[in-house]
């Protein structure tokens, strides 16, 4: 389309709001096929649920009671232990989860699909916020799930809805840091096998926190680092959200840590995504 100026052609120009409409168009066409894939495979997200509900009954059913009575004293059991563990039971999901966000992208970056997206007019980030929607809604699903099988092994959150809303905020920051991070991983993989393994550390960090048992029940050094790694004070934000006895400075310290890894792990993302993939369109 051109617009005619004394008697010469002009090109049209594309306005802002026009750049932004296809920016939104094309992400929304690439969340669609993302989801597609998603529900075209569920082995996928049968296997992230499953684990994380794997432990929770190994730790609940097997543990729970010596735990239980270790962590609340003689009077508390298993049931009082699953109302300790399911938060990190939960970012275990979360985690799970970026594994498969990995794999996702890798097998995009690898399979020839990108060379594909390049020969077409579509906004260069849509291809990573389609990535970045389908497995946040795909992870969500997952947490409401696992939190389902934990209530019935006996999880009795004592929130109000002012708590649960509070928990489910963290959860999805949270969810969205490590999802941008686990796309960032599955860009700098050189194969899908790597890219498997690559986030297999955000996996086991919650065991190194309080996830499970309390940070001063451990060794001086591993206590350190429980204490400052980031999962801890997400946990126990989760924690005392869900129980009751939030902590502001715990929360303001895991808000911090969830925004702080989304902006700097979408920026590299977006990084690694240019020097690989698709001219800037939009």
């Amino acid at each position: 389309m051109s617009t005619t100026i004394s008697g010469t052609a002009m090109p049209a120009t594309t306005t802002p709001a026009t750049s932004t409409s296809l920016y939104v168009r094309d992400s929304a066409t690439m969340v669609r096929r993302s989801v597609r894939h998603i529900l075209r495979y569920p082995s996928m997200t049968i296997m992230l649920v499953g684990m994380p509900i794997v432990f929770l009954l190994l730790f609940v059913f097997v543990f729970g009671q010596t735990l239980g009575a270790g962590i609340g004293g003689a009077a508390a059991g298993r049931s009082a232990y699953a109302d300790y563990v399911t938060p990190g039971i939960l970012l275990i999901t979360v985690a799970a989860a970026a594994q498969g966000t990995a794999i996702s992208v890798a097998m995009d970056m690898t399979a020839g699909l990108i060379a594909r997206f390049r020969t077409m007019p579509i906004a260069r980030a849509s291809v990573l916020n389609g990535h970045a929607v389908g497995s946040f809604l795909q992870t969500i699903v997952s947490l409401v799930a696992v939190a389902a099988v934990a209530v019935a092994v006996g999880f009795r959150p004592k929130a109000g809805p002012v708590g649960w809303l509070g928990a489910a905020g963290v959860l999805a920051l949270v969810t969205l840091a490590l999802v941008w991070l686990s796309i960032a991983l599955g860009l700098v993989a050189k194969s899908v096998e790597t890219a498997s393994n690559l986030p297999m550390f955000l996996v086991l960090l919650p065991f190194f926190g309080s996830g499970f048992v309390p940070t001063d029940s451990m060794p001086t050094a591993l206590r350190w680092f429980a204490e400052y790694q980031p999962f801890t004070p997400v946990t126990e934000a989760v924690r005392g959200l869900l129980i009751g006895t939030t902590d502001g400075t715990t929360l303001g310290i895991a808000i911090a840590w969830g925004v702080g890894i989304t902006v700097a792990a979408k920026l590299w993302a977006m990084r690694l995504f240019a020097r690989r993939a698709i001219p800037a369109t939009a």
